[in-house]
């Protein structure tokens, strides 16, 4: 359960830590974290300074740092430790079924007006803050378990859950009003459905084409087949006998559905509640502006834009947006072909500590089917086009609680955080094939490789200063010299006239880090007798090239530098399988662990990255060789110092200039068929770490 802190002022969180008063207050604060913190009592987050609420710790060290680094400047609600973030009223004597106030809470975060004070709200606002009022309804006179609003929900989702049909649940609550005449409900499953709909808790569904082709919206809403394809709007059941069914009425049921959650409601409730909207200007009012970079408004993307927008940034309530989708399959198991896209958008504005909060990233569309919607995905991104579209051409009617007035807020969709294979369905540029890397454009250094019938991107001495011996090592590269400058970046002045004649239709026009190789991996090894026939058909590194004999049957290829024995794959399993890793930083990573067989697999994105940041490092220092293990620990550290939540930008210069020659010295030692786009670390390297530079900072270095 939420719980409160006895001890509200927490003025002794600001006094010297030496003195008695905050002695006490931090055992006070113990008393009150371990109460209902670790299940066993034993560990909770660390707040203090030096820690930010990651690691878990236990008592004691906890009570240390606090005394010697004090506490995380601006922690003064205990969110982390089981305080609630805004406190609401709640009577001891109400149901604890009836918990409308914390839905409340968590959809329009303590939304509070004084009671006939409406000066400034605009129709929204009042409607909304009406309902609110409403909310405190008794059900029936010296009624305690329910609300008006509470009742009407726990009825509505019995409905669903139940599939009670719209007639018989009218037909139920008639019943209860002609029985109670005294219950205060509604009289109609639509007034019910308006009453949840005015919450924000409903969505919109939209029939779709089986095969991704086309909406059923707008002047197609009525259509029955796609205007593209010709395929049904719905799915087409066997006849049956007229005779059997003639007592039911035919319902149809759509092949593709989309679930649209209207954007635009959420971002104005979000102004609705003082405390939110105060945190919404805090990118401009309280961030610290010291030259390092700490959140997206630090980055020379977001100040390029003001400089470009300035009517857009004069006002700092104006939202800057990151969208993010990916698939995943709800089903849990591999045995089930079903791929759901969930679109999500975060708001920037936010500190750091809320914009990636749950609470605050908002589920914009569910694309769910039997197949990923691939390049077609645009046809889904429709509803929301159109809404952000308002959203910055015109704006929208706001209320600010904070200010009590109305403004014209407008939003603008800056960045997309997503994998390589989703950046091109969401951006149209294909991310394979000659021309992958989406920031060298034409000038992508790409070679296909006869033998693993694969393309591969290397030659990344490219990004080396003009003067580096290794643009002259010949032997240890491609055979050749290599005094090419770096690829341009693509100039928005080119996209733009590359896009003059591209017809901006929607839909078809009418008519992970790669340990495989390192544990050998049956499948997953970049290194196997293709590769080394590459190898042989390039010319390079002739001890790793396959031998025939002269009766013509090939011999045994020779060890690589980065090969394993089964002693040492053995002991990289091991570390993996025994490492204890703090709660939350990654899944159980020892379930994917097999030491038997002496491999990994079904691991999740996540665990990769974790897994290349801390952990490959420490099995590889002692089993692979110098001129192996070096490269890949700087790899490790170069994603690990990106991913800071605090770096300069003279600190990403560095990076950037390591990160050249860290992806030179793999191409020394792995093979050609390492470097695939969906590789092991892949082409782009070198140009991203300068394009994070304009990108939203540490806190975006996971896209």
């Amino acid at each position: 359960m939420t719980r409160f802190s006895n001890d509200p002022s927490k003025a002794w969180m600001d006094l010297p830590r030496y003195s008695e008063e905050y002695s006490g207050g931090v055992q006070r604060f113990l008393d009150f974290a371990y109460s209902d913190g670790d299940p066993q009592g034993e560990e909770i987050q660390c707040p203090c300074a030096k820690c930010c609420n990651i690691p878990w710790c236990r008592r004691g060290v906890v009570y240390n740092h606090l005394i010697c680094y004090g506490f995380v400047k601006g922690y003064s609600r205990w969110i982390n430790h089981g305080e609630w973030d805004f406190p609401m009223e709640v009577d001891d004597e109400v149901n604890l079924y009836d918990d409308i106030d914390g839905l409340l809470n968590d959809q329009f975060r303590d939304v509070t007006q004084a009671e006939g004070v409406y000066e400034g709200q605009n129709e929204d606002a009042k409607k909304f803050y009406k309902l609110v009022d409403e909310a405190s309804q008794e059900l029936y006179p010296g009624c305690k378990g329910f609300s008006k609003l509470s009742f009407t929900i726990r009825l509505y989702l019995l409905k669903y859950l139940h599939g009670w049909s719209n007639a018989s649940f009218t037909s139920l609550l008639e019943s209860l009003k002609e029985a109670m005449p005294e219950l205060n409900i509604p009289l109609s499953y639509n007034k019910a459905k308006s009453m949840v709909k005015d919450l924000g808790l409903d969505y919109k569904k939209i029939d779709a084409c089986p095969n991704d082709c086309m909406l059923f919206r707008n002047e197609h809403k009525g259509d029955e087949n796609c205007h593209v394809c010709g395929a049904s709007r719905y799915i087409e059941y066997p006849e049956v006998d007229s005779e059997l069914q003639s007592s039911k009425r035919s319902h149809r049921v759509a092949a593709k559905t989309l679930r649209h959650f209207s954007l635009i409601p959420r971002l104005k409730r979000l102004f609705m509640c003082s405390k939110t909207a105060d945190k919404l200007r805090w990118h401009d009012e309280e961030r610290s502006k010291d030259g390092k970079l700490r959140h997206p408004a630090d980055g020379q993307a977001w100040k390029d834009f003001d400089s470009l927008h300035p009517d857009f940034a004069k006002d700092s309530r104006n939202l800057r947006l990151g969208l993010a989708s990916d698939g995943f399959n709800p089903f849990r198991t591999m045995s089930i072909s079903h791929s759901t896209w969930p679109v999500v958008l975060m708001v920037y504005n936010f500190p750091p500590w809320m914009s990636m909060k749950q609470e605050y990233c908002m589920l914009s569309l569910l694309i769910s089917g039997p197949r990923s919607p691939g390049n077609d995905i645009d046809i889904y991104l429709q509803p929301l086009i159109e809404e952000l579209k308002v959203l910055w051409e015109l704006g929208v009617d706001t209320y600010d609680a904070s200010r009590n007035q109305t403004f014209q807020m407008r939003a603008a969709l800056m960045w997309t955080i997503n994998d390589f294979p989703a950046y091109a369905m969401l951006s149209g540029w294909s991310t394979k094939g000659k021309l992958a890397c989406p920031c060298c454009n034409y000038g992508t250094n790409s070679c296909y490789l006869k033998h693993s019938r694969k393309m591969c991107y290397m030659d990344h001495r490219v990004f080396l200063p003009m003067d580096h011996p290794w643009r002259s090592n010949k032997r240890s590269f491609n055979g050749k010299t290599e005094f090419r400058p770096p690829p341009q970046l693509l100039k928005e002045t080119d996209v733009f006239n590359m896009l003059q004649n591209v017809e901006n239709v929607f839909g078809k026009k009418q008519k992970k880090s790669n340990v495989g190789t390192l544990l050998d991996i049956s499948g997953k090894t970049k290194d196997h007798e293709n590769a080394r026939y590459d190898l042989k058909e390039m010319g390079i590194r002739k001890n790793l090239q396959p031998k025939d004999t002269k009766d013509g049957k090939k011999i045994k290829l020779a060890q690589a530098c980065y090969f394993m024995t089964k002693g040492e794959r053995s002991t990289f399993c091991g570390v993996l399988k025994n490492a204890k890793l703090p709660d939350g930083s990654a899944s159980n990573i020892s379930r994917c662990v097999q030491p038997a067989e002496r491999k990994i697999s079904n691991y999740k994105t996540h665990d990769a990255h974790f897994m290349l940041h801390y952990l490959l490092p420490i099995p590889i220092k002692s089993i692979l060789p110098d001129h192996v293990a070096i490269p890949l620990i700087r790899l490790s550290s170069f994603f690990r110092r990106l991913c800071q939540k605090v770096i300069t930008p003279e600190d990403l210069d560095c990076l950037e200039a390591e990160i050249r020659e860290t992806v030179s010295q793999l191409e020394r030692i792995f093979p050609p068929c390492f470097f695939l786009y969906n590789g092991s670390f892949g082409y782009p390297f070198a140009k991203r770490a300068k394009i994070k530079r304009s990108s939203p900072g540490p806190m975006d270095v996971s896209s």
